[in-house]
């Protein structure tokens, strides 16, 4: 199955949020959340996250996680994963019980699109002081995609990992997954990282990047957003309609897309040093916002 076919299939299976003006999203990708062990690349950057997903739950946004949220390749277990970021998850299940929290698989938590698999790790957890089983994300699934659908103009936004246009990350996932627990996990006590990552490859980078704009171009301007290469894309009006929302294990940064007041924004989350000598976490709008009736039928340049 080609790429393009299998973004179409994405596209034709997604589940439809409906949207407005006065809706506000917030979109990450790529966490990796692991163990809190040295080859847990999320650990460095969770508190400017927790901080960013504070902010965004006290204002009213719903959360949008593209894929890659949990690194279930490097790590066995949910639970190790769940116990190292507690907190975190339990900001995540205040989004989802007020019915503003979407999930969906990528490549490194491809196991999610296993119903059984979600069922038994994911809709409880276990409470360490009282050993009593309570509810985390009861009734969660995780689909391949999302559209966001505007209620006046009928605007789609479709959302997905981006692995779709990877064919060794969506076919072949179960080998990478094995290389990287008994090899590359081994070695980044060394500082050596998985060469399979497109992440950390130009070459695939700038394939997959081409196979999907080639995609969005064969399907009307389709308003894509994607995350998995790591790699944040903000196109001006005009230009083919690849967003990339980039990912939160950047070094020393996370970046995000927010979708607020009819108009989308690539923003970043960083540590930054006051006059005073302070620690603080900023935000950072680093292009828009633009709105998104601007990428309506575009004329490429």
């Amino acid at each position: 199955m080609s790429s393009g076919k299998r973004l179409t299939d994405a596209y034709q299976n997604a589940f439809r949020i409906p949207f407005d003006d006065d809706s506000k999203f917030i979109i990450f990708s790529d966490c990796h959340r692991g163990n809190n062990s040295f080859a847990d690349d999320f650990a460095n950057n969770r508190n400017s996250y927790f901080h960013a997903l504070s902010h965004y739950y006290r204002n009213g946004f719903t959360y949008c996680e593209l894929g890659d949220g949990d690194e279930l390749w490097e790590n066995l277990t949910f639970e190790s994963i769940f116990e190292a970021h507690k907190d975190v998850f339990l900001l995540m299940r205040m989004f989802f019980t007020e019915g503003r929290l979407f999930r969906i698989v990528g490549n490194h938590d491809m196991v999610y699109s296993n119903q059984d698999y979600v069922e038994k790790h994911l809709y409880t957890y276990c409470d360490t002081g009282t050993e009593k089983e309570l509810p985390l994300f009861p009734g969660i699934n995780f689909p391949e995609s999302l559209i966001l659908e505007h209620k006046t103009t009928g605007q789609e936004i479709l959302m997905v990992h981006g692995h779709q246009a990877d064919w060794l990350h969506y076919y072949m996932w179960k080998i990478d997954r094995f290389l990287v627990r008994v090899l590359w996990r081994q070695l980044q006590i060394f500082g050596i990282g998985d060469p399979t990552s497109p992440a950390k490859n130009n070459i695939e980078l700038n394939k997959i990047e081409r196979r999907t704009k080639k995609w969005i171009v064969e399907n009307n301007d389709q308003f894509t957003i994607t995350g998995h290469t790591h790699r944040p894309r903000f196109p001006r009006p005009g230009e083919i309609p690849y967003f990339n929302d980039g990912s939160c294990v950047h070094p020393r940064s996370i970046t995000g897309l927010e979708i607020e007041e009819g108009a989308i924004s690539l923003v970043k989350w960083q540590v930054a040093i006051n006059e005073e000598g302070f620690l603080k976490v900023i935000r950072i709008v680093l292009e828009g916002p633009q709105k998104l009736a601007a990428y309506q039928k575009a004329k490429h340049k």
